[in-house]
């Protein structure tokens, strides 16, 4: 589904230049539920921001479903990015002067899809969250929950292949961020690859493999026989603090 081949991102800072990937190597495939940890500036994000087309690489390669992403026009990218990605944010990026309906139902607008039938889908998907009754609901209405999940629907509305999650329980409480997770989780059991940006151990520990990064690089992958270790290290690490 996803390989990546030595790629490389600099971002230039007045005079100076900032490698910020040095080397990346990685495989994902099909329904797989990933998370990428690393401290700030390690290159999650960029990393992320690269797997959906949202900013370009220096060097290597980057294959997506078996086409090769790389000097697209931004026409091309946004029409492959509607049809094979989800995007899910820490700060929910919902637009305020929408309601809950209309901010799911964005995607299928992109797509052509005529008012009445966009708004029918995305109430649907409204109902799948548990969330149909706040269809008419302004995000400024919603408890931060409500506005990740109106933001899963949103990102799932379009049937993508992948979903992309940066910090989406970041803004949430303990509680909130393990219901969220769940609804990630039975996402990810539908088929599709889910793939989160997080700081937090126990969210990483939820899902099925977790790629560390450090100083631009890949420092490690624990995957699903490895996390009950990962998880022991984490509550011996709060033990400390």
């Amino acid at each position: 589904m996803i390989k990546l081949n030595n790629i490389h991102k600099s971002y230039e800072m007045g005079n100076n230049s900032l490698h910020v990937l040095k080397g990346i190597d990685l495989t994902i495939e099909q329904g797989d539920f990933v998370s990428i940890m690393g401290s700030s500036g390690s290159g999650k994000s960029t990393l992320l921001n690269i797997l959906g087309m949202l900013d370009n690489y220096d060097k290597g390669t980057y294959h997506l479903a078996g086409n090769l992403i790389a000097n697209m026009s931004e026409k091309k990218a946004a029409q492959y990015r509607n049809d094979m990605v989800g995007f899910v944010f820490q700060s929910f990026n919902l637009i305020s002067f929408k309601n809950a309906m209309e901010n799911v139902a964005l995607p299928l607008y992109y797509k052509g899809v005529p008012r009445k039938k966009r708004n029918q889908i995305a109430l649907e998907y409204l109902e799948k969250l548990g969330l149909k009754e706040w269809a008419s609901h302004m995000p400024n209405e919603m408890s931060g929950g409500q506005k990740q999940r109106v933001a899963i629907a949103r990102a799932l509305i379009s049937q993508p292949k992948i979903i992309l999650a940066d910090e989406p329980t970041g803004a949430l409480d303990t509680a909130t961020s393990y219901e969220v997770m769940d609804i990630l989780k039975e996402i990810n059991e539908a088929g599709i690859t889910v793939i989160i940006v997080t700081h937090e151990h126990d969210i990483a520990a939820m899902t099925r493999q977790i790629i560390r990064l450090k100083d631009g690089q890949i420092h490690e992958i624990i995957r699903n026989g490895e996390l009950k270790q990962f998880q022991k290290e984490y509550v011996k690490e709060l033990e400390t603090v």
